[in-house]
């Protein structure tokens, strides 16, 4: 997520590539990262010197890494006034403030496709980050697809179990749908082909269209067609109830990782408390309007 961060940062001239230092544990990836970049991003051998005079400090590691970051941020000279984000998958905001010492933090979970700019990002913050740092920070996910502002940390776990982790449910959808062409006769190629563009087009069509999912897959089930014949058995083998508790199972995980009460949801003692509907990020700043002397600071 971190590599996927940078390159639309550079392209949209967020934030010059000279601008912009990384650490990783793993040393090939940062010449990797090097190498695309012609040498113009700057590396670090350790997370205090990458960090050092940074305006916003992205962290981007797998959350059982979370306290090295934590104790390594703590010998840090970090600037009061910096702001952290974190992609990291469960923890939560008041792990970040304990950890690391710092009280700007933001909380978001991008998904996968932010890799080719497609991605969504669901994102929230602590309440001493002012509206004008707020719009930057949403300008930088915005770069890589979509951004949604809640003021509820809690929808945070809700977004990873439907859009931080549905990439993989998706997946595994294909991979089934072009399996059973395969075996069906087609070639492998033209199963995917087929696969791949009947679920672009049907996400396209979806949106375009706005209307609810069901008349969607209403207007192509003809009675006793070929159609009815196989949502028949999807229904039959509780298709719907396996993907919903896949998404409950996720969402529990999250909270699990995030060290809150996961005993939540159909058949457990406890219900997610009865959130409002999430608020969506009020400003939708121009990308003109954020190219400032304050957005070319140093990020890292």
């Amino acid at each position: 997520m971190a590599q996927a961060l940078i390159s639309p940062l550079v392209s949209t001239n967020l934030q010059p590539a000279e601008n912009i230092t990384i650490y990783d544990v793993y040393p090939p990836t940062v010449q990797e990262i090097q190498d695309e970049y012609e040498g113009k991003i700057k590396t670090s051998s350790s997370i205090p010197d990458a960090v050092d005079g940074a305006d916003l400090i992205v962290v981007a590691v797998k959350p059982q890494n979370v306290c090295k970051v934590y104790e390594e941020m703590r010998k840090s000279d970090v600037r009061p006034d910096a702001t952290l984000l974190s992609v990291i998958a469960g923890k939560p905001i008041s792990s970040f403030l304990k950890g690391t010492g710092m009280t700007k933090i933001a909380r978001s979970m991008p998904n996968t496709p932010a890799q080719i700019g497609q991605g969504v990002t669901v994102w929230c913050c602590t309440g001493n980050i002012e509206m004008e740092e707020r719009e930057k920070i949403n300008e930088v996910l915005k770069s890589f697809g979509k951004s949604i502002f809640v003021d509820d940390e809690n929808y945070i776990d809700m977004s990873t179990s439907i859009s931080g982790s549905g990439p993989a449910y998706i997946f595994l959808l294909m991979e089934t749908m072009i399996d059973a062409g395969v075996h069906m006769g087609f070639s492998r190629d033209t199963a995917t082909t087929l696969v791949h563009h009947t679920l672009l087009g049907s996400t396209l069509y979806a949106m375009e269209s706005g209307q609810h999912p069901a008349i969607l897959r209403n207007s192509v089930t003809s009675p006793a067609g070929t159609t009815a014949s196989a949502i028949y058995e999807l229904e039959n083998g509780k298709f719907r109830t396996v993907i919903k508790d896949a998404i409950w199972a996720c969402y529990r995980r999250s909270l699990e990782m995030g060290g809150a009460d996961s005993n939540v949801g159909p058949g457990r003692i406890s219900n997610p408390p009865p959130f409002q509907t999430p608020s969506h990020h009020p400003v939708e700043a121009p990308v003109n309007e954020m190219v400032d002397d304050d957005s070319t600071k140093k990020m890292k």
